[in-house]
């Protein structure tokens, strides 16, 4: 993995896909700002309520940088797709997506009980200057997947939700938040929150998977929710924000 950097929004992110990048940290002189919705907010009325914040901030629309979305229920691998190609046309007018580099982190979860009637925003984040030497960042949503190919063909333990499986899910995904930290030149002990979704009990294996690796310095939040693809089980998110609203 190696960065790139997005001027225009003052940070560097990790390239990933089309529809989203697998982290983003501010620039020197720069943090990122988390502001949660208090409710959720669906997702044009959630677009033009962030734009309107950002811009009262000061800051350009580039400095979009990271969010958390909700979705009403997991969808199949081109559903996926269709709702991406949707979601990054706002992107496009914002002059953050290009056509085909995305520099936006994201987290795209569903809840199990109560979810929305439409795809929404939870959270956002975006950059903005600060005289702090203190670095931010917000690592992306990952999930049990390796190698290349259809999600059958990556998920690890496909559709087996054994303890053994949920353990090897568990570890495949701290092992992306990992590596994703590193590319960055951070830790586990540089994170300020960490976040797991899943509707299967991975508790049994958290002291091993989860503490022992540091990931839980500063707790876990865990969302009772699903990752958005069909057959996934288990998904984490990290940050560090110094700086966390609602609204």
């Amino acid at each position: 993995m190696t960065t790139q950097d997005f001027s225009a929004g003052n940070y560097r992110f990790i390239p990933a896909v089309f529809q989203y990048s697998s982290g983003a940290a501010a620039h020197a002189g720069f943090e990122i700002e988390r502001v949660r919705f208090d409710r959720l907010v669906p997702l044009a009325e959630g677009f033009a309520q962030i734009a309107k914040y950002i811009q009262a901030a000061g800051r350009p629309l580039t400095s979009f940088c990271a969010c958390e979305l909700r979705s009403p229920a997991v969808v199949t691998e081109d559903g996926f797709r269709t709702f991406n190609e949707h979601y990054v046309k706002t992107l496009a007018e914002w002059g953050i997506f290009d056509g085909t580099t995305n520099p936006v982190a994201r987290s795209n979860v569903c809840l199990e009980i109560d979810p929305p009637a439409e795809p929404s925003f939870y959270a956002f984040s975006f950059t903005r200057p600060s005289s702090s030497a203190a670095s931010s960042f917000v690592i992306a949503g990952g999930a049990e997947t390796r190698g290349t190919g259809s999600y059958p063909e990556r998920i690890v333990r496909y559709r087996d939700t054994s303890l053994e499986a949920l353990k090897e899910k568990v570890q495949c995904t701290v092992g992306q938040m990992e590596e994703r930290l590193r590319t960055f030149g951070f830790g586990w002990k540089d994170t300020t929150a960490a976040q797991a979704y899943s509707v299967r009990d991975f508790h049994p294996v958290m002291v091993d998977e989860l503490v022992r690796h540091g990931a839980l310095r500063s707790g876990l939040t865990w969302h009772f929710a699903r990752p958005p693809v069909l057959d996934l089980e288990f998904e984490m998110d990290c940050r560090r924000v110094t700086r966390e609203l609602l609204i």
